[in-house]
């Protein structure tokens, strides 16, 4: 009979402990152990604890290939409010020494309810091929089979990526959800601002606003100095330039070599901005020209708010980069996407109520395009494909399992709250903004059919769009250098469990997660230029990259700064009330105030993206990983790198920003979350 000892750790949530019954079955070459049970009579497994015990084996299992950890309720100690309410246990981890052996640490990091059984491997991450024990290769099926069945996939609209079925899950996996801490957080932001906007008569003012200085009153104790920045310079032409950089979306401006034939600037409308001795062609030729199409907007459907229809505009926006280092200025914007008579190409010139609502369009279309394709479908829905095909594909042994989990924390939960409370028929984005849900769903549909892979992968997306020197682009550059950090971490990982193209070829598990991103995720759309499989270890990084700072960086950088873009709601209105000018000299201020969205809109949709720029509870920071399920020395080594990489990155970053203006921090890697959470 061998003894030997276990180590326990219990997570330090509220609520992690358990007064259940735990005990461990050792699983052998030769053999399995009967369940042994983990008990100092007396109360064990309380949060925050690492608890020793001593098991004895009746007989000699071999060597130690896995545990099983067994969880029932006990018979008559529970207290009996536990007993009515359940009572959930979080494993961090099961640390195994043997007689005279070294210990073995199996990590777990899941929340198990009475009864149930978990099957535990060591710590060793392990492609499939490297299992060669029947034992092992039994569980690692066994674990296959069970997932498909426990995390389903479901349409939640036609033509958009595939999501969770929450009814597979049982209500919503305790594994999946935010912990009681965290979702008290959450509701608790939400209850405190709605409770300001309705002790203010906010909320329920279905009217228009009286006036700008009224606007100030929405938000007087959540200022921030962004927001007081935005105030300010609301109305100059570089800061509204300045926001296609690094504002709330700045993925859409592109360099431009030739201006389409649609948007007929002259060179007498923008010779005031250019100067003298200089043109367009001159201009074009320089590189000097930039565009942003909101092409996408074209008649779509719009909204009805409070019983009035909603408006939209799919302007051109023509952008000039002053000589040296001088701010990026706006040239001309056209409202269409059909030039004549009723579609007139507003200019800098212009009267300033005319120039100023032709801006304030082209920030609406800039909210509409952001919070449906940017944010909701890229930084949202793909993250949940890339979450699920996870779960149901790749066992927790799986070595992109270890490397990916950590980047998909919460992301099903949030993805299941936001189809509840923002884009279900009658919830925020329904009764609040200019498209509803009718628009979003055909925006997201139109710009599937268009997304590509390279717009995913931020170095390719850059060279597309050919902004690589534009001066002041801080999303690209810090970008930059956070992709090329977690590539390079990457890379480590992969060259320890790939030493060949072969390799991953090989690893049918791999593939299956590739592949059914591409279905589901990309509705098998080989016009996207989404891998079906990957062939080689290079494919490998750059998907792998790709799927991590998407879910990661690229999430931060278009949902942290939602709130200090639309506190000042002329800066991003959720909708407009009323339709896009077709002439000029027809504007004023009252007639601004009358086209921006309503008081109950403007504070509901404030709202939200109050809620959706602050994490709630605990942040988990990019490269943080509490939970390690890498236990071996190389894959360690290779985060603590990554983790050395990003502190001076932040340091970089922080130095920089001590010179603006308007510090950029949306990619400052301390507030970015490893996850999309929120």
């Amino acid at each position: 009979m061998a003894k030997f000892t276990v180590k326990v750790s219990t997570g330090k949530a509220f609520g992690a402990g358990t007064w259940d019954k735990v005990s461990i079955s050792i699983v052998g070459t030769l053999g399995e152990s009967p369940p042994l049970p983990l008990d100092h009579f007396g109360k064990e497994f309380t949060a925050g604890a690492e608890e020793d015990f001593e098991v004895t084996l009746p007989q000699d299992v071999g060597p130690v290939l896995l545990l099983r950890l067994h969880l029932a309720p006990p018979a008559l100690s529970r207290p009996l409010c536990l007993a009515a309410a359940g009572d959930a246990w979080f494993c961090r981890w099961v640390q195994l020494t043997p007689p005279g052996g070294a210990p073995l640490r199996f990590p777990c990091y899941q929340w198990l309810e009475a009864p149930s059984s978990l099957a535990l491997r060591e710590g060793a991450a392990r492609v499939s091929r490297a299992d060669q024990h029947p034992a092992l290769w039994q569980q690692r099926q066994e674990e296959l089979q069970a997932r498909p069945q426990a995390y389903g996939w479901k349409t939640y609209l036609p033509g958009w990526p595939h999501c969770l079925n929450e009814v597979t899950v049982k209500d919503l996996d305790l594994n999946l959800k935010y912990p009681a801490a965290k979702n008290a957080a959450f509701y608790l932001n939400i209850g405190s601002v709605v409770a300001e906007l309705k002790i203010k008569g906010l909320l329920d003012r279905k009217g228009l606003w009286r006036s700008l200085r009224e606007m100030r009153r929405i938000f007087n104790f959540h200022r921030t100095p962004a927001i007081e920045y935005v105030f300010d310079h609301w109305q100059e032409d570089a800061f509204f330039a300045s926001q296609f950089l690094n504002g709330l979306n700045p993925v859409l401006i592109r360099r431009c070599r030739h201006l389409p034939k649609n948007f007929p600037v002259t060179d007498a409308m923008v010779a005031p901005v250019l100067g003298p001795g200089s043109s367009l062609q001159a201009e074009l030729e320089r590189g000097s020209l930039f565009l942003v199409d909101h092409g996408i907007l074209s008649s779509i459907r719009t909204n009805v708010v409070n019983g009035r229809p909603q408006f939209s505009a799919a302007p051109l926006t023509l952008l000039h980069q002053r000589p040296g280092r001088g701010p990026l200025v706006p040239l001309a914007i056209q409202l269409s996407q059909t030039p004549g008579p009723n579609s007139p190409i507003f200019l800098p010139s212009d009267n300033k109520w005319d120039w100023l609502l032709a801006k304030t369009w082209v920030r609406n279309a800039e909210f509409s395009v952001h919070e449906a394709l940017t944010h909701l479908l890229q930084g949202h829905l793909l993250p949940e494909v890339f979450t699920l095909a996870m779960l149901r594909q790749l066992p927790h042994c799986h070595p992109l399992f270890k490397l990916l989990i950590p980047h998909t924390r919460y992301t099903l939960h949030i993805n299941t709250l936001a189809r509840e409370l923002l884009i279900a028929p009658g919830q925020v984005v329904d009764r609040s903004t200019g498209l509803g849900i009718g628009g979003f769903s055909e925006l997201i549909q139109r710009n599937m059919e268009q997304l590509s892979y390279a717009t995913l992968c931020l170095p390719e997306d850059i060279r597309a769009r050919g902004v690589e020197d534009l001066p002041g682009y801080y999303y690209r550059d810090d970008g930059m250098q956070i992709w090329g950090a977690m590539e390079r971490f990457v890379s480590e990982i992969v060259g320890i469990y790939y030493p060949s193209d072969a390799a991953v070829q090989d690893d049918q598990e791999l593939q299956a997660w590739v592949r059914e991103v591409f279905t589901k995720g990309f509705l098998s759309q080989e016009s996207s230029g989404v891998p079906s499989s990957l062939e080689t270890r290079g494919a490998l990084v750059q998907y792998v990259t790709m799927v991590i700072f998407t879910c990661s960086a690229r999430h931060s950088s278009i949902s942290a700064g939602q709130f200090d873009s639309c506190a000042w709601m002329p800066n991003l209105p959720p909708t407009m009330q009323l339709p896009p000018p077709t002439s000029k000299g027809q504007a004023t201020p009252e007639g601004f105030l009358a086209t921006l969205p309503p008081v109950n809109a403007t504070c509901d949709v404030v709202v939200a993206l109050r809620v959706l720029s602050k994490e709630p509870g605990v942040r988990r920071p990019l490269g943080t990983y509490p939970d390690e399920h890498f236990t071996e020395d190389a894959p360690r080594r290779s985060i603590a790198a990554f983790q050395s990489r990003l502190a001076q990155i932040s340091r970089d970053i922080r130095e920089r920003n001590r010179g603006l203006a308007l510090p950029y921090a949306y990619l400052d890697p301390p507030l970015i979350e490893n996850s999309v959470s929120i």
